[in-house]
């Protein structure tokens, strides 16, 4: 990772960019404020020319890893202020649909009963076609939790692939069982 770790961070423009004991503060134009701690035992961090440069303490393998680890957070932390990130989710089945009720997503996936699920206070969500689901938000790690969340309510299964997957996700397909035919041969 410390290929990852030496490269400077560019600043996008709109974004305040703080430094105080171990913590990055940004702040985006229309007041949307993130902070990313990092431990300054391993890594410093310093603002040159509209460039954030963290620096590792030593040479060792834990230091390099803790280099990489802390200037890929405050990275993709700079990137969803300007851009938010975003996961797109497909319901496939008979019947598997979602739409949006206030700040809470109401999902039918072939159980007895609705399921509700509340959305976070930084996310977003955008429903197409009631089997399309788009999450975003500025928070890389919050935008995969939610979609994970949301995945788990109904897995993709292997015999027939209905559930909730991924758009572009591969589902590894199983041959269900054959039947009759041919009989085993004793011998």
């Amino acid at each position: 990772m410390s290929k990852v770790g030496k490269a400077p961070i560019d600043i996008p423009e709109g974004i305040e960019l703080s430094l105080d004991d171990g913590t990055v503060t940004a702040k985006n134009e229309d007041g949307l404020e993130f902070t990313q701690e990092y431990d300054r035992g391993f890594v410093t961090a310093e603002i040159d020319n509209d460039q954030l440069v963290m620096k590792r303490k030593a040479n060792r393998k834990e230091y390099k890893e803790k280099h990489g680890l802390y200037r890929s957070l405050v990275a993709n932390m700079l990137e969803g202020l300007v851009e938010p990130f975003e996961k797109n989710l497909v319901l496939e089945g008979l019947g598997y649909r979602v739409r949006e009720q206030g700040n809470d997503l109401v999902f039918e996936l072939g159980y007895s009963h609705p399921i509700e699920y509340p959305l976070p206070e930084n996310i977003d969500a955008e429903v197409e076609d009631n089997d399309q689901l788009t999450i975003k938000g500025p928070d890389k790690q919050e935008v995969g939790q939610v979609a994970a969340d949301i995945k788990s309510l109904r897995p993709p299964e292997p015999y027939k692939g209905k559930g909730i997957k991924y758009k572009g996700e591969e589902i590894i397909r199983k041959e269900g069982k054959l039947s009759g035919g041919e009989e085993a041969e004793i011998g």
